[in-house]
């Protein structure tokens, strides 16, 4: 793509971001090699140089459009203040969420904005209208906070709740699907599942399991965390009820920018958390209320997914899973490191995990930062010890082969 091309892009619709922007991405110039054009891109970003940065599964730092962008968004609204906010507050939304569809793959009347993933699927997990002894089904893998409010709701509705592993290298899809059908009951109301398991990176076959689920009778929510400007895919493929997104992970939108996806089906019978108008009965917008809150975020969504358009979605995934695969397969068979994500390359993306057999992930987490100055995070528990390696498409192959250095090092110590 051409700078024509681009500034095309960005000027139909993207409030704040057109011709008058003073940065543009210098891999517009079509670097001749594909290191070249990763480099290039690597110079969208201010980086620290106090350490090397392989946590972006957390929070995924903006590239400098999008960071110039926002910007400009906050001082449109500071400037117009509530003008804005009473006149064009809501038609800027809607036109932002149709354009979100789009990579999202689903209907624009099928979503809401939220502030990230635990808010979406709170959303889901409060709003279905239980009854006594309802029967639902997670693993023991999911994101802590959707366990916990889990929890809360068996206890105020008096619900039953069973619990599976996740095979970390499994032989099949069938092999997962299998462990969730095994434990349906004639009470099982939902199961929640990750898309992509965020402590290890595994990416399930959730269209499996939601046309399986719904042989049944059984609503599915998916936690779709990590998914969305991550790889390739579209919602409504996945026969689900409900998917719940943070776009301040992958797509690289600023902070507290998320979604929720709810089928046309549900959108009558699920009560809403904010309730845009409680004599409103059906129909996307009863979900919809968000009160007073930071719009330039949101607007700033349409820059993002303006870059990651301009990038390459297909790019994009290939480049990250090339990066996890680099560190992977360099470590995978020595004797002393766990990789606790499976092999196949269609079953991870960007997001990895690594241990080793004599040292705790903890541990593992404080040397690669103290000693070697390789931010990670630790995951212990769920099954799992090892750090979460979560490279980003400004993450250099250098960086990455130094921490495959480093992680032989240690291992043989």
């Amino acid at each position: 793509m051409d700078k024509r091309s681009f500034l095309q892009l960005v000027g139909l619709g993207s409030l704040g971001l057109g011709t008058e922007l003073q940065w543009l991405p210098s891999w517009l110039e079509d670097p001749t090699s594909d290191a070249d054009f990763w480099n290039k891109v690597r110079a969208d970003y201010t980086l620290t140089d106090a350490y090397i940065n392989l946590e972006s599964g957390y929070y995924n730092i903006i590239p400098r459009p999008t960071l110039e962008a926002l910007k400009q968004h906050i001082e449109t609204i500071n400037l117009r203040g509530s003008h804005y906010m009473r006149n064009d507050q809501f038609p800027d939304k809607k036109r932002l969420l149709h354009a979100l569809a789009q990579i999202a793959g689903c209907s624009a009347d099928s979503l809401i904005l939220t502030r990230n993933t635990t808010e979406s699927l709170n959303t889901a997990i409060k709003g279905i209208p239980w009854k006594a002894k309802d029967h639902i089904i997670f693993a023991n893998q999911e994101y802590g906070a959707m366990q916990q409010m889990i929890r809360q709701v068996a206890e105020r509705f008096d619900l039953a709740i069973t619990n599976l592993d996740i095979p970390m290298h499994p032989q099949s899809d069938e092999v997962i699907v299998a462990q969730y059908e095994n434990l349906i009951q004639p009470q099982t109301r939902l199961i929640l599942v990750s898309h992509m398991v965020n402590i290890t990176g595994h990416i399930l076959p959730i269209k499996k399991i939601c046309d399986m689920a719904h042989s049944h009778g059984i609503e599915v929510l998916v936690d779709g965390a990590h998914c969305i400007g991550h790889f390739d895919f579209k919602i409504e493929d996945l026969n689900c009820d409900y998917y719940g997104s943070s776009l301040h992970k992958w797509l690289a939108t600023p902070l507290g920018c998320g979604l929720l996806y709810i089928d046309p089906k549900h959108q009558k019978t699920l009560w809403p958390l904010f309730t845009e108008d409680y004599l409103m009965t059906e129909g996307i917008q009863r979900f919809g209320h968000q009160g007073t809150h930071p719009v330039y975020h949101d607007l700033a969504i349409e820059n993002a997914i303006t870059y990651y358009q301009a990038l390459g979605p297909q790019r994009k995934e290939e480049r990250l899973r090339a990066l996890a695969s680099r560190w992977m397969e360099a470590l995978r068979d020595h004797p002393n490191i766990r990789i606790n994500t499976p092999a196949q390359k269609e079953r991870y993306a960007g997001i990895g995990n690594v241990g080793l057999t004599h040292m705790r992930a903890s541990e593992l987490a404080r040397r690669l930062m103290d000693d070697y100055q390789i931010f990670t995070v630790a995951i212990e528990g769920a099954g799992v010890d090892g750090c979460r390696i979560t490279p980003n498409v400004f993450t250099s192959t250098e960086e990455i082969d130094r921490f495959i250095q480093v992680m032989l090092q240690l291992a043989d110590t």
